[in-house]
């Protein structure tokens, strides 16, 4: 017997059918236009980089367990890019004689994190990157808020469906230091206790707290800052305050956008001042879409310069996850408009020219390949959705006419070559047309 190969993609990765790319291009499409509006403008980068530039800034479980590494015929160490933040870094500094000032850029890059794959994690993923580079204003993140909210808005979600968490590094470090009195040594491990405050039960955290040196006094202190969220602020130095983007946000008037919240911490090494992540609040789907924060260091792994920057991405598996959940998800829309069916050989140059008029109006249309029954040809016609028929049959040709048939209603008249359009569009207008 034969052996085949699999027809299964490689795992963690996914196959897009037709209709899984309808609906991914109109949720994507949203997307764009709602970045556009603020004026950003799209850029894209190479899907290999060096490796260096990951494990310089990345968090270390992306660089020790989810990197795909490959080394070339040089020797060069590479990586596929499991994010975009590092390229974009690279790509501004590489570029800084030519760039004015604030430099507004959006992406859609996949890719790729040797995972285990599960629900919201998959090992190749697309994912929406938004960036801002040039000012360390507050206003950026006022900016970004606002982006945020109109992205989720774009898509049809609605305040209470989600929740945009903000936190800050600066003012965490001051918590640690000033509340919890954890020595400078210790604030990466407890940051990372911290971010895993939510997912596992105490008894694991006590443990994993006991671990890193924590006392069972600071242990129990970081469970009140928890459960106290905005209010520990009140317990920092001026100094501390007076340090952070948040406080200044907090000020403005997108306060009422935002729940600050401590328990935001990010796993990326470059954040330094605020961080974010937007929540499902539907207790079906309770975590993370997406997040991000400041980071005005990263541009320094590659010049002197000094370049802010602020920016998030968005992976398509969480979002798409978020809006099955909510029921937002558009349907497929990829559909044939109309099919035209010349009725023999003879027949297929008219055929062609009426398939044409009709493209130029931006009608899907197609024209059978080989001539069949005519009836077979409807039958197909209707099964790929098409709403009309244009039949080009020999005896209505010999009078310059062809015959447009409406699918749903069965109705059908004949029209001159020349008025085939106008007729094909009044038919698609009535009721029973396919949903947008």
């Amino acid at each position: 017997m034969a052996e085949y190969l699999s027809t299964e993609p490689y795992r963690g990765t996914r196959d897009f059918l037709p209709e899984d790319m309808s609906i991914r291009q109109q949720v994507f499409g949203h997307l764009y236009e709602a970045i556009e509006t603020f004026g950003y403008q799209r850029y894209d980068g190479p899907i290999l980089e060096p490796v260096e530039i990951y494990e310089a800034k990345s968090s270390r479980e992306i660089v020790e367990q989810q990197l795909y590494t490959l080394t070339d015929r040089g020797g060069r160490r590479l990586a596929l890019r499991p994010e975009m933040t590092p390229s974009v870094a690279r790509m501004i500094a590489g570029n800084l004689g030519k760039l004015s000032f604030p430099v507004r850029w959006y992406s859609h890059p996949n890719c790729h994190r040797y995972e285990r794959p599960q629900r919201g994690r998959v090992r190749e993923h697309w994912q929406i990157n938004v960036d801002l580079f040039g000012s360390a204003s507050s206003n950026v993140e006022v900016e970004f808020i606002e982006l945020v909210h109109a992205m989720m808005a774009s898509l049809g979600a609605t305040r209470d469906m989600y929740v945009l968490r903000m936190s800050d590094r600066v003012l965490l470090n001051a918590i640690f230091s000033e509340v919890l009195e954890v020595p400078g040594e210790q604030t990466r491990p407890v940051a990372g206790l911290l971010d895993r405050w939510e997912k596992y039960p105490q008894d694991k955290l006590r443990e994993d707290a006991a671990e890193i040196g924590l006392s069972d006094a600071q242990f129990t202190r970081l469970g009140e800052v928890v459960e106290a969220g905005e209010a520990v602020l009140d317990e920092l130095s001026a100094e501390a305050r007076a340090g952070s983007k948040l406080i200044e946000v907090m000020s403005s008037h997108a306060r009422d956008l935002i729940k600050v919240d401590p328990l935001i911490v990010r796993g990326f090494d470059y954040y330094t001042s605020t961080v974010f992540e937007v929540f499902d609040t539907d207790p079906q789907n309770r975590r993370s879409l997406f997040g991000g924060g400041r980071y005005d260091n990263l541009v320094g792994l590659y010049t002197a310069q000094e370049v802010p920057g602020f920016g998030f991405g968005m992976g398509d598996v969480t979002i798409m996850d978020f809006l099955s959940t909510h029921g937002l998800l558009p349907t497929a829309n990829n559909k044939v408009d109309v099919v035209v069916i010349p009725t023999s050989e003879d027949l297929y140059a008219p055929a062609h020219t009426a398939a044409a008029s009709l493209r130029a109006t931006g009608l899907r249309t197609t024209t059978p390949l080989e001539v069949r029954k005519l009836g077979k040809e409807i039958s197909r016609a209707d099964k790929s959705g098409a709403r009309a028929v244009v039949i080009v049959g020999q005896q209505d040709w010999e009078t310059g006419h062809v015959t447009v048939r409406d699918l749903a209603s069965g109705e059908q008249q004949q029209v001159p070559l020349n008025g085939v359009t106008e007729v094909v569009h009044k038919a698609l207008e009535q009721p029973g047309k396919p949903s947008e």
